[in-house]
This record gives structure tokens, sequence and C-alpha cells, in this order.
């Protein structure tokens, strides 16, 4: 039967790290990677496991990479602090790998939680991150967020099995990584060449809210489903306003700090 060591990436998690690790304690091993916390997160994770190593963190893409070729076994999955997994998706990973697994990587299906609340429309219902893979076959793409695993012998499936993701329960939460998840979103639009023009300050934004909101009826979701796509629309225009800045400063202007990133 093939083995699976569960990544958690973390950086001071004590509020949500011992939920999550109650939800994988039933893995091969648990493999914590840690990148600089000042709280309890260090100790709570040594109660779990003896693999907990710090590390220095660039962005979420390449610290999971490096940690990768350090899991001990055939098989990795890789779970957030804010997510937990479910005992339908625990048995059904168990009985997979004991049925040696047909496929090379798994997409697992998210409930995705919003100020506390479960946001079933919006284009979240859809939500499916490649989170289980053969750990010589796959790694993140070269993003500096919200990037996916490529698994290079392209045999994905999907587990039935979920994960319940926490996303934000607070305005204070989402502050506290809206400015360095803008930042490097921007930073993402330059290496794709984009520009940030008048049509795609102005019209992304809306057309962000009309489709989560309208087209993938957010409205259902009432007053929560309203704020997200809100926050989703600036998110847009705050990506696009800072790439701005960073055409500016690659003109030739003088240096503006951006976020924590200077320029």
């Amino acid at each position: 039967m093939p083995k699976l060591t569960v990544i958690i990436p973390c950086k001071n998690e004590e509020k949500n790290l011992r939920d999550c690790l109650e939800s994988v304690k039933w893995a091969d091993e648990i493999f914590v990677v840690d990148s600089g916390s000042t709280d309890k997160t260090l100790e709570i994770a040594r109660e779990y496991t003896d693999r907990v190593v710090e590390h220095e963190y660039v962005n979420s893409a390449t610290q999971k990479n490096w940690a990768i070729p350090q899991a001990t076994h055939e098989w990795v999955m890789v779970i957030d602090c804010d997510e937990r997994a479910t005992p339908e998706l625990q048995r059904e990973i168990r009985e997979l790998l004991q049925g040696n697994p047909p496929l090379d990587g798994y997409r697992i299906n998210r409930d995705n939680y919003f100020f506390g609340v479960r946001i079933r429309h919006c284009g979240w219902e859809s939500d499916s991150p490649l989170r289980l893979w053969k750990r010589d076959l796959g790694r993140y793409e070269d993003k500096h967020v919200h990037a996916d695993v490529m698994v290079s012998t392209g045999k994905v499936g999907r587990l039935s099995g979920q994960l319940v993701h926490h996303t934000y329960r607070s305005f204070d939460d989402y502050l506290r990584t809206f400015g360095q998840f803008t930042t490097w979103g921007a930073l993402d639009l330059r290496d794709k060449g984009r520009q940030a023009t008048f049509l795609n300050l102005l019209g992304r934004p809306l057309f962000r809210f009309f489709k989560m909101y309208v087209l993938k009826r957010g409205f259902l979701d009432g007053l929560p489903g309203l704020i997200l796509c809100t926050l989703a629309s600036f998110n847009v225009f705050m990506k696009y306003a800072k790439l701005w800045i960073i055409r500016r400063v690659e003109a030739g202007e003088e240096r503006i700090e951006i976020g924590r990133t200077e320029w």
C-alpha cells in the first residue's frame, strides 16, 4: 500500500492549526513547514509530528515546491491551516491508496466558508484544487499567488470527499492578507505582459462582480454573497492599480513602495 505524507505550510496559525492537524492525523507522515511563527504554532505542531522545519517564505508556490521533495512517502497531500479534511475524504483517500491509484493526481472539492457562512454560489461551489498526487510527478506553477499543481503525466481525477475551507473569519483577517496578495497578483499580471489600461482598471472589476454576483448567482448567498463579490471586484481593481505603479517604476520613475514590496 503506498504511503502518504501530508504537507502543512504555516505561520502564526495557533488558532487554526490544531483542528487542521486533527483532521489529518491518520496520515502516515505529517510534515509541517513553518516560516517564522512567533506564537504557539510550533508547540502545537510538535504535539502531532516530529517533522517540523522552518524555512524562509518567498511565496506560497515556492514554499510548497521546496517542501514536496522533502516528503518521505510516495504520495503527498497539501492542506492549508484553514482547511479540514472531512472523515469522508479520509476514508476515500485511504481506500484509494489501498487499491493502488490508477491516476497520478486528484482534485478535491472544497466547501468554502466566508465570515463563518458557507458560500454555495459565486463560483465557489466548483472550487476543486489539486491537492493529492504522486510526489515526484507534481509541482506548483511558478506564480506568486493562487498557483495550481501541475502533474507531469496529465493523469488527474477528482475525489468525491471534501475539504472544509474557512477563509476569512473577519475583515481583519481579510485585510491582513489583502495587501500582499494583491501585490503578488500584480506581479503575476506583469509576468503575463498585461497593462494597466483604463479598460482593465474599470472594466475587469465590474465584470468580476457581474460574473460572480449575477452569472454565478452570488445573490442567492444573501449579504455574505454581496460582500464577497464586492471585495473580489475591488481585489481585481487593486491588482491592476498596483500593476500601473510597477509599470511606472519599470519605465524609470522613482522607487515606489506597494504593500510590502518596494520597487
